[in-house]
């Protein structure tokens, strides 16, 4: 039985799900590993692919894999193009375009989204971002509304006038930005968090060390090979590094945090 491998938090649209297939068919092709290649599409949860026992390359989240009770081991994260060469990214708090939202002060008093409590990008970076203005005033937002599960519906939901604000995984943007420039032109950012760990690709805990090692060497290497160079730059990466689990461990601080102060939902 092959291994499978999932871009399900990252596939933006056909075209960038076409382009993982064919980067994961790469990376397999590299590796020696076999690699059967799988949507898990919304609304699947989340966390029932993370609990597979034949994960070779999945995407997951950085709080889930610090703070959650999957067996899986880390085997590289993505290097975003728009960053300083380092597999972070972060939270862009936008708005309509044509909102009257200049600022993210300006944003209290209206709607707020979130993804799923579960989320980084999508939940608990908003809660650290605002836990001091928070503790200042109170209550931000008139409504908190969620979840909302992916970065996809947030975007729905803000050109639907259902919220007034929500969340992007900074990445996911950047893939939008490439995807759909006009749908991208319909957001404004007000505000970015502070760059965190990036979403990583891991390998279930029950696969072979050997074969983990051929598939990390083969996404460490994707950025010297032709054709992976090509995909590379179409999902506006420069490659992969090899991370640490201690590295995530502040998302988990992070949200432990907001979660002593009793601000438990953005809002």
């Amino acid at each position: 039985m092959n291994l499978v491998a999932s871009a399900r938090m990252y596939a933006v649209d056909n075209a960038t799900s076409a382009a993982w297939s064919a980067l994961f068919s790469r990376i397999a092709a590299l590796s020696g590993v076999p690699l059967d290649i799988i949507a898990h599409a919304a609304p699947a949860p989340l966390e029932d692919l993370w609990r597979r026992d034949d994960l070779g390359l999945a995407f997951m989240c950085g709080y889930p894999f610090a703070s959650g009770p999957f067996s899986v081991r880390p085997v590289a994260a993505p290097v975003p193009a728009s960053g300083d060469g380092m597999p972070f990214y972060a939270t862009h708090l936008v708005v309509r375009a044509s909102s009257d939202i200049a600022t993210l002060q300006d944003s209290f008093g209206h709607r707020i989204g979130w993804t799923v409590a579960h989320s980084q990008s999508g939940f608990n970076a908003i809660r650290t971002h605002l836990l001091g203005d928070w503790r200042e005033r109170g209550l931000l937002y008139r409504e908190s509304i969620g979840p909302l599960l992916t970065p996809r519906r947030v975007v729905e939901a803000l050109l639907a006038e259902r919220i007034d604000i929500g969340p992007l995984d900074s990445y996911f943007y950047d893939l939008l930005l490439v995807a759909e420039p006009e749908t991208a032109a319909r957001l404004r950012i007000v505000a970015t968090t502070t760059p965190r760990p990036m979403p990583l690709l891991v390998a279930s805990q029950a696969v072979a060390n050997e074969v983990v090692t051929s598939l990390q060497q083969a996404l460490l290497a994707i950025a010297d090979d032709p054709a992976g160079r090509r995909i590379l730059a179409h999902l506006r990466l420069t490659g992969f590094q090899v991370v640490e689990a201690e590295s995530y461990r502040i998302l988990v601080r992070e949200a432990q945090a907001a979660d002593a102060a009793g601000y438990m939902q953005p809002g």
